[in-house]
């Protein structure tokens, strides 16, 4: 594969500590020419599924060569395998702990390699910061054409993800919600598609704990200022949102963290 020269970065570091600055060293003292974008370091510590969905929402828009480095690992030092997933014209190099298996369910054609050739790593390897000394030289490794099958042999078992996945049942859909995004709106597992099917039976009704919407718009502005609506949001999911506000302080517990008590909530869309 050609790759791009660029790597993206994910991870649940946040911005106050050294750690993603530090990567980014490792990888241009190997590959000064690389070049580096960030998805998200605000990942909720831990949280391998939300890492999964910001990753497979940013991927496709970036060029094929692309390697997508993503460290969310409370495995670090233990059994977990560090992996690099070659799929769809693009190379995923992380902690097999079920990060990338959203893509490799999406891709058959996925090949899947265990990094085990220490020469593509930092002399000295650490027992909590392999974001640093595995996944970055790595990367940088990858800029300059090293093929991922000289880093270690191919596995076929890689760990999965269990991920809510949204039901239909006759004329209703149950989903959930997966993200609480900087703006307070409020994104659920309920694509597009599975609303098209049903179309054709007048306005659906998106019912969020006691909040009742009713109808899907196009845009935010459809409603008045302060009003509620659900839309279908650049994700092609369903999206619940506030105009000039914040859904979640409507949909969620008094909290600090905006996010509290709503990521897991029951959405039902009902056709009337």
């Amino acid at each position: 594969m050609k790759t791009s020269g660029i790597i993206t970065l994910t991870s649940d570091f946040g911005l106050k500590d050294p750690y993603v600055g530090t990567m980014k060293g490792v990888i241009l003292s190997i590959n000064p020419e690389a070049r580096m974008i960030d998805i998200s370091h605000q990942v909720k510590a831990g949280s391998i599924f939300q890492a999964s969905d910001l990753i497979r929402e940013a991927y496709p828009f970036f060029p094929k060569g692309t390697i997508h480095v993503a460290v969310i690992d409370p495995g670090v030092g233990g059994k977990r395998r560090p992996i690099v997933v070659d799929a769809g014209g693009h190379l995923f190099v992380g902690p097999d702990n079920g990060l990338f298996w959203p893509i490799i369910r999406s891709r058959q054609e996925a090949a899947i390699f265990h990094l085990t050739k220490g020469t593509y790593f930092l002399p000295e390897i650490s027992r909590t910061f392999h974001g640093r000394d595995i996944f970055a030289p790595v990367a940088a490794y990858l800029t300059r054409g090293v093929d991922p099958s000289d880093m270690g042999p191919t596995i076929t078992d890689p760990i999965k993800l269990a991920t809510p996945e949204p039901n239909q049942k006759g004329d209703v859909i149950l989903g959930q919600v997966i993200r609480v995004d900087r703006f307070g709106n409020v994104i659920t597992n309920i694509g597009r598609d599975l609303l098209e099917h049903l179309s054709g039976m007048g306005q659906p009704v998106i019912r969020a704990g006691n909040l009742i919407i009713k109808g899907i718009r196009k845009t935010y502005s459809e409603v008045g200022e302060g009003e509620m609506l659900a839309l279908i949001g650049s994700s092609g999911r369903l999206e619940i949102a506030l105009n000039l506000g914040r859904a979640c302080d409507r949909l969620g517990p008094d909290s600090r963290d905006a996010s509290a008590g709503i990521v897991g909530m029951e959405i039902e869309v009902r056709k009337v």
